[in-house]
């Protein structure tokens, strides 16, 4: 994988919380997740449309190596606000478990890349008639020619086939390529926790698609930055959404991850989001622990803690490590100075 030299949180002295990272401060910290990208860039110009420019792609998480429909992973949804497409939500909200990797994307490509999670999942399990794919999307229709879904099957399973671990690839990556945090460039990021519970240790990934949030708002590590610096030419931003990915290998039921869930919109708050009418933002939380055997609810706050920090640092990290990026009708979203936000931040 190509990796650019922006920074993450942690490269900039950034400690979020009070846990460890895991080993690569990824989501893919969780043993046996993988996550894969498909990226698509390419034309400049006024906007046609079904033909360009084009700014976006997919991400897919994968839970678990395998067939996962066969394994099949405890799971639960959260909706922290429902303007948005999701696909497959209400079954895992009904039966507890996830039996397709989670494809992320750009709007109006939700049905094609569940089209491909169908194709994928098809072609592992001959003779099923039914599957349950799991999108998540944000519109990236400012930077990107979004009624043209130039997402197509065949990049759901490129990405699939591509996912790997660790991947630490962040920011106009994938699914990120065309969206905007808090009035910067925004996209992917990711992070993680090692949380210890009962006794164990456990690892608690976020992985995050971001393109919500006001720049006024935005705060980094509690100091409100948006009182000191704005994105260039930028007018107030506070609709959008996000999508919140949240993975562990803590043996917790689908209600504990219900649970779990909720609080990934504690770290959305900490970095500045309000959740607006026009923001969908949702949560979907899996567990790949395959055993019967499962903690407590009294020994849950460290993996709360664990959604909270790796949430919120995520959110970061697709900001930081997001380019300025121009895309159709000259539109630009511009990356977060670094320098400026490091004399800011050590300054106060």
């Amino acid at each position: 994988m190509v990796l650019d030299k922006r920074p993450r949180a942690i490269d900039l002295g950034l400690k979020i919380g009070i846990l460890p990272s895991g080993s690569n401060n990824t989501i893919t910290d969780v043993p046996d997740v993988s996550v894969g990208h498909v990226t698509l860039k390419y034309g400049d110009g006024p906007l046609i449309e079904g033909q360009g420019p084009v700014r976006t792609g997919v991400t897919v998480v994968m839970p678990c190596s395998g067939n996962i429909f066969e394994k099949k992973v405890t799971a639960a949804f959260h909706i922290i606000n429902g303007f948005g497409k999701a696909i497959g939500y209400p079954q895992v909200m009904e039966l507890g478990v996830i039996e397709s990797p989670i494809a992320l994307t750009g709007t109006l490509s939700t049905w094609r890349v569940a089209d491909g999670l169908i194709d994928y999942l098809a072609s592992q399990n001959a003779g099923i008639q039914s599957f349950n794919p799991i999108v998540g999307e944000c519109n990236d229709g400012f930077l990107n020619d979004i009624v043209g879904r130039h997402v197509g099957p065949q990049h759901v399973v490129e990405a699939i086939e591509n996912a790997v671990s660790p991947n630490i690839e962040e920011g106009d990556v994938g699914a990120g390529t065309g969206m905007t945090g808090f009035g910067w460039k925004g996209g992917i990021g990711t992070s993680s926790r090692v949380c210890k519970s009962s006794g164990e240790e456990f690892i608690v990934g976020a992985l995050t698609l971001t393109n919500t949030g006001d720049p006024r708002e935005l705060r980094v590590n509690g100091f409100h930055v948006g009182e000191h610096m704005l994105p260039p030419k930028s007018k107030s931003v506070d609709d959008g959404s996000i999508m919140i990915i949240v993975a562990t290998n803590a043996a917790v039921t689908s209600r504990q991850l219900g649970r779990m869930a909720r609080r990934a919109a504690f770290g959305l708050g900490r970095i500045g989001g309000i959740a607006s009418h026009g923001s969908g933002d949702f949560v979907i939380a899996f567990s790949n622990y395959q055993g019967s055997k499962f903690i407590d609810d009294d020994n849950l706050t460290n993996l709360f803690r664990g959604v909270v920090e790796s949430t919120e640092e995520a959110i970061l990290n697709s900001i930081l490590r997001a380019s300025t990026t121009i895309g159709r009708d000259g539109n630009v979203r511009y990356g977060i100075d670094i320098d400026k936000l490091n004399g800011i931040i050590n300054k106060r």
